[in-house]
């Protein structure tokens, strides 16, 4: 019989496949007690599913060296510490052998103790933690239940699955993206979340909140997601699959209509010029990003290299991998950040940090720079020698006032003199820019725009600490929201500030790319936009439908809004009206 559950897109698109439940907090539990005979086969047991769920964190993290080290490496990284932490083990050992529990009443045992601590946290970042706990032991109770091999659930998956979970890891949205998953059904989870970045970055399509998923769907049902209107149909009819057919046909449609669209300039509407710019962290991005027409580099993430070996990279190891950068874009300009780690990733990347409570407001970004400067004056040096290759700038992350830009700059200057001694050839010019993510550079960046040579947003994180909400918490999905009033107006306040100093300002967050806030973006007066490279066609190509005129100015009106849905209300009629408005 065919079923209709209704969820929010937080990846578009359809795909077709057979449902794969995962749920690794309601596997069966054996509660019977066991006698003394079985104690040592069942700590074996125990033993050998531990080593198994260390050994898939392990293969996965050597996967994710470069282009997902960023977004997933910090989860893999937490979940193995979780996996070797002598509390967990030296407690699940004595509920065996002391307690005769079977090892799956003991994991649950041990996850139940657990998860009631950090319920118990007053601290909101510390109590969303508790999430990593249900992950860990449910890939350890995954492996203690595994009765097929890891070739033949890989082969399943070649044939066309769709993942059906209450939420998703990075870690595993990566893992199952390379298997063969062909999209994501989750009845929690928020469309900010890591994880739906990362479906965007997969051209995977995903629902979120799709809430009698788990209760309604069975192993191996045929289903289709629609994430193009919100939708998963259980048993699909002839009709529901002739309509997902026709998406097909107009997909590669719409795919070859695009595809002639890298080589044409970004103008809008109006004839305004938009410079299209590129996040990329290995060669694979910078190589889509020049077929797909980019004007460079906007975001290089040099972090990727302090993350794929234990211990820091050389100066020469990172002068190699900057100076690729440089020379693969072809005399574009390329934008290189320094060193973006908090102490949640500082101890993979070979920095002693002690334990934060919460990283995201701890020693990160320039701060732990700063704190190392002979660490960072390496990543200076490095990043000189490639700037002889071809146009190079440094952006900055996590300023927050304009003393670490003059610390930044002398450093800047000593790198030079050291490489001048030392006979290396120096560009004759090097910018640098301040990322604003924190509000209160956003609030005071006239002072920082006196040390800055061009500024970018990165709305990621400004989101997060204006709003006071963890993009992750799907609980605050309706704060967590890029159109909140407050939030619009401190970037649009940025971005003037930087036209009044007439510096160049981009922004490289996760709005960048997304085509539904382009025309505002465009109203605020942004002219130059930063994505993931498999973006760039389609926010072109919503450019090519805008009035830039018209809409900067109707930005007044916009700004007036009280609430989210005034925004969008008024965005709806500015835009349906452009034409109108550019005859006035």
């Amino acid at each position: 019989m065919r079923i209709v559950l209704t969820g929010t897109p937080a990846a578009r698109g359809m795909a077709l496949g057979r449902a794969r439940l995962v749920q690794p907090n309601i596997l069966a539990v054996d509660m019977r007690m066991l006698e003394d005979k079985e104690i040592g086969p069942e700590v074996e047991r125990l033993h050998q599913a531990l080593d198994t769920a260390r050994t898939e964190l392990h293969e996965l993290r050597g996967k994710l060296h470069g282009a997902l080290a960023r977004e997933v490496g910090d989860f893999i990284d937490a979940h193995s510490l979780l996996l070797d932490d002598e509390e967990l083990l030296r407690g699940l050992d004595e509920l065996v052998t002391v307690g005769h529990y079977t090892a799956s009443a003991a994991l649950k045992m041990q996850r139940d103790r657990l998860a009631a601590v950090f319920d118990a946290m007053n601290d909101p970042y510390l109590k969303s933690r508790g999430e990593d706990i249900d992950q860990v032991i449910g890939r350890v109770m995954s492996a203690l239940n595994q009765q097929s091999s890891r070739e033949e659930r890989k082969l399943a998956a070649r044939v066309g699955e769709i993942v059906v979970s209450d939420t998703i890891a990075p870690a595993d949205m990566a893992a199952m993206a390379g298997q063969g998953m062909l999209g994501v059904i989750a009845s929690a989870g928020s469309i900010y979340s890591h994880s739906a970045i990362l479906a965007r970055s997969f051209n995977l399509p995903m629902l979120v909140g799709t809430r009698d998923a788990l209760a309604t769907v069975n192993d191996d049902d045929l289903v289709l997601i629609d994430a193009e209107h919100g939708e998963v149909i259980v048993h699909p009819t002839a009709q529901d699959l002739a309509r997902y057919r026709q998406w097909q046909r107009q997909a590669a449609a719409e795919g070859r209509r695009l595809a002639a669209l890298a080589t044409a300039p970004t103008l809008t509407k109006d004839g305004a010029h938009v410079r299209l710019f590129a996040n990329a962290e290995l060669a694979g991005d910078v190589t889509l990003a020049r077929s797909r027409g980019a004007d460079g580099v906007g975001l290089y993430r040099s972090e990727f290299l302090f993350l794929r070996q234990r211990g820091l990279p050389s100066e020469d190891e990172q002068f190699a991998a900057y100076r690729d950068v440089v020379l693969g874009m072809g005399g574009l300009p390329v934008t290189i950040r320094t060193l973006d780690l908090g102490a949640d990733k500082a101890d993979a990347a070979g920095l002693a940090i002690r334990g934060e409570d919460n990283p995201a407001l701890g020693v990160r970004g320039i701060r732990l720079s700063l704190r190392y400067p002979d660490i960072f004056s390496v990543q200076l040096r490095a990043i000189l020698r490639a700037a002889c290759y071809g146009p190079v700038r440094i952006l900055v992350p996590m300023i927050t006032h304009l003393g670490e830009m003059t610390d930044v700059r002398r450093l800047i200057k000593k790198a030079r003199e050291d490489l001048a001694r030392a006979g290396q050839e120096l560009p004759e010019r090097l910018d640098v820019g301040a990322m604003i993510e924190v509000p209160a550079a956003a609030i005071g960046v006239t002072s920082i725009l006196e040390k800055a040579d061009f500024l970018a947003i990165g709305t990621n994180d400004l989101a997060q600490y204006v709003l006071a909400a963890d993009r992750n918490n799907d609980a605050l999905e309706g704060i967590y929201d890029p159109l909140q009033p407050a939030f619009l107006r401190l970037i649009a306040h940025v971005i003037a500030s930087a036209r009044r100093a007439k510096k160049p300002v981009s922004l490289c967050g996760e709005i960048a790319g997304d085509t539904q806030f382009t025309a505002l973006l465009l109203a605020m007066g942004l002219e130059e936009f930063s994505m993931h490279p498999g973006q760039l066609l389609q926010v072109r190509d919503r450019l090519t439908q805008l009035d830039c005129g018209a809409l900067r100015r109707a930005a007044p009106r916009l700004f007036r809004a009280h609430s989210r849905d005034e925004v969008e209300a008024r965005l709806l009629e500015v835009v349906a009206l452009q034409d109108g408005c550019a005859e006035t």
